[in-house]
């Protein structure tokens, strides 16, 4: 949480997050200092995550069933205004299967987000997204973005960031874009060099050994799932920051001994003590989904070691204290997430933005 430190210009600042989820972006911003006012998803499952750590209201609706009226009365009686989000992603991700990525009904979430900015005019947006966005269909839906605030006079700037740069302990490009109309908003330079960023072991060393379909007495979410017999053998002849094909050939997946198999090296995999994670995802409590074997004991990461390598707080609550547990539910809550570190450091760059434009009362 913000500290005595923080300037006393964002005091009259709130917050709307659109596709808030989890409410990664939203809860770094809460620690710099901001009142997060509410958030917006349609996946209602992220319901209590976003509020129990936010103090904030979850609205469980797709963003284009949501009116700028609607969105504006969000924000408290006379504050002034941020509006934050990430537009489902899984069009513009390499991820995604072809067919996927020509679907417009996605995509055109951004566009829905453009409409709501000008029907709101917040002093200041910003938008996260993988860097896919910025090139898809040949950058015109971003250009349409940017293009369509600039004519209402919002100075915009866009910037592709490792993520590790910014103190998360995974390799995680990202495609950042601020925009404000009290001038240039540009997110802050990177807080660590190539050869001092936080590292697997930094992040979750210390975690309880569990094994696989063991779940920690201490911590619900420290659960990793049971696996098969055959991925058992697979993980122990596995070697962090290898690959299945070290394996004998006995224990090699059929449709990977196919020459379209070898496309597929980061799953599967070990991570590295020592090394920045592979991009947590979706299946991050997979071993056969990415590189989500525990760097020596024999199972996945845990839901906890997943959020954690996402920058989530330890204490992040993800489900209710009598709420069940379930992996895919909780694994897309943590993939689909802003880590919380980026969203600290978008937040940062606001909050200076604000105090040094000198606008902050109206």
């Amino acid at each position: 949480m913000a500290d005595s430190t923080q300037p006393s210009a964002i005091d009259d600042w709130a917050v709307v997050d659109v596709f808030c989820g989890a409410g990664g972006l939203s809860h770094g911003f809460r620690r710099v200092g901001f009142q997060v006012a509410a958030g917006i998803d349609a996946d209602s499952t992220c319901k209590h995550a976003f509020e129990a750590n936010n103090d904030a209201r979850f609205v469980g609706k797709s963003i284009d069933a949501v009116s700028g009226n609607a969105l504006a009365r969000l924000y408290p009686k006379g504050a002034r205004r941020v509006l934050i989000g990430c537009a489902p992603c899984a069009p513009f991700s390499a991820y995604t299967p072809e067919a996927k990525k020509r679907r417009t009904d996605k995509w055109g979430l951004v566009d829905v987000f453009a409409d709501r900015i000008l029907s709101v005019r917040p002093e200041i947006v910003s938008m996260e997204n993988v860097p896919r966005l910025a090139s898809f269909d040949k950058g015109r839906v971003i250009g349409r973005f940017v293009r369509r605030l600039e004519e209402q006079e919002y100075e915009v700037s866009t910037r592709v960031v490792d993520c590790a740069r910014y103190g998360v302990p995974q390799r995680r490009s990202r495609f950042v874009l601020l925009a404000s109309q009290l001038g240039r908003l540009e997110l802050e330079p990177p807080s660590a060099e190539e050869t001092d960023l936080r590292t697997v072991r930094d992040a979750i060393g210390k975690m309880p050994a569990i094994g696989h379909g063991e779940v920690d007495p201490g911590d619900r979410l420290h659960a990793a799932p049971r696996l098969s017999e055959r991925n058992l053998e697979r993980i122990r002849a596995s070697a962090p920051g290898g690959s299945w094909e070290d394996w004998p050939k006995k224990l090699v997946a059929e449709c990977h001994k196919k020459a379209t198999g070898r496309w597929y090296r980061n799953v599967y995999g070990r991570m590295e003590w020592d090394e920045p994670a592979h991009t947590i995802t979706t299946g991050c409590f997979s071993f056969g989904r990415g590189r989500f074997g525990h760097p020596t004991q024999d199972r996945a990461i845990s839901l906890r070691e997943a959020a954690m390598l996402q920058t989530f707080p330890k204490e992040y609550e993800f489900v209710g204290e009598e709420d069940p547990v379930y992996f895919e539910r909780v694994g897309r809550q943590i993939g689909n997430a802003v880590p919380v570190a980026l969203g600290e450091a978008i937040a940062r760059s606001t909050a200076k933005h604000i105090e040094a434009s000198g606008n902050t009362t109206h």
